[in-house]
């Protein structure tokens, strides 16, 4: 297929890779499509280094976030301008991730003075600039960890309170509902044995004691006032044991759906304004990436 029999405007870029362009694809593998290569991820006529940024963030985007990336399926044509030019690319690759991805995810974990430490480093521009700053690498990284594990604790705190706080208001709406269907049904029941059994008896004594139509009403009464009172005892056990069991398994189910919504929900809100501010950064990076070789030095992450 040629770049004039792929229309990018009905392209939905999609995650991971794909046997055939019916199954879908990624931006690479529509890349290749419009160079007139082979299917794959990994066309021969773009940068190596490109081409694994590209991979990796078509994968970890949304999916509408995911479609800005069309355009580069003919900007990163012809990319693969040789092994120094992939080399500034790689080092402007991991400027960019130690020296801005890396200081935002710190910072918005508490750790400020790390994040600092790392937005400060010189541009990381040679192997040796690289090496000199292994020691402020790896006190950002031990940092990273330990308020990782504290992080996962307070997580795991923070659910059990919101999962006992959610099972503590499923089990109320499930004893509710449970005991009005419970007492509904133990009502009806209830009521018609009572009824035979109480009519039968009242209308035997007062067939002894009155005329035929005296023990009618009798035993009308009887099954009335005994029917009444044997649906309600029968209705409240039915009901308290059917709620009980109700309320635990609807209280479990809704206890462990409530706690994970929450955590994920919570974590979106925090981190998005984060995912945003390093997705504009990174279009950004890929624009410089693009635009070595096609200009005479390129200019490290500010």
């Amino acid at each position: 297929m040629t770049a004039a029999k792929l229309d990018l405007e009905k392209v939905t870029l999609a995650k991971g890779g794909h046997s055939s362009p019916k199954q879908g694809m990624c931006i690479m593998e529509a890349v290749s499509l419009i160079a007139g290569e082979k299917w794959s991820d990994h066309p021969e006529c773009v940068s190596p280094a490109i081409g694994a940024f590209l991979r990796s963030w078509n994968d970890g985007l949304e999916d509408e976030p995911r479609q800005r990336l069309k355009p580069y399926a003919l900007k990163v044509l012809g990319t693969n301008t040789g092994p120094a030019d992939e080399e500034t690319r790689g080092f402007l690759a991991l400027d960019w991730l130690i020296r801005v991805n890396t200081p935002a995810w710190l910072e918005l974990a508490g750790l400020k003075d790390e994040a600092a430490e790392l937005r400060n480093l010189p541009a990381l521009t040679s192997t040796e600039i690289v090496v000199g700053v292994q020691a402020t690498l790896e006190k950002a990284r031990a940092s990273a960890r330990t308020r990782a594990a504290a992080a996962w604790a307070a997580a795991r705190d923070a659910a059990w309170d919101a999962a006992w706080d959610a099972a503590r208001d499923a089990a109320w709406d499930a004893a509710r509902d449970a005991a009005r269907d419970a007492a509904r049904a133990a009502a009806r029941d209830a009521e018609w044995d009572a009824a035979r059994d109480a009519a039968w008896d009242a209308a035997w004594d007062a067939a002894r004691a009155a005329a035929r139509d005296a023990a009618r009403d009798a035993a009308r009464d009887a099954a009335r006032d005994a029917a009444r009172d044997a649906a309600w005892a029968a209705a409240r056990d039915a009901a308290w044991d059917a709620a009980r069991a109700a309320a635990w398994d609807a209280a479990w189910d809704a206890a462990r759906d409530a706690a994970w919504a929450a955590a994920y929900n919570a974590a979106r809100s925090v981190l998005r304004p984060t995912e945003q501010q390093l997705t504009e950064s990174a279009f950004e990076l890929l624009d410089r990436m693009i635009a070595i070789g096609q200009k005479s030095e390129a200019q490290p992450v500010a």
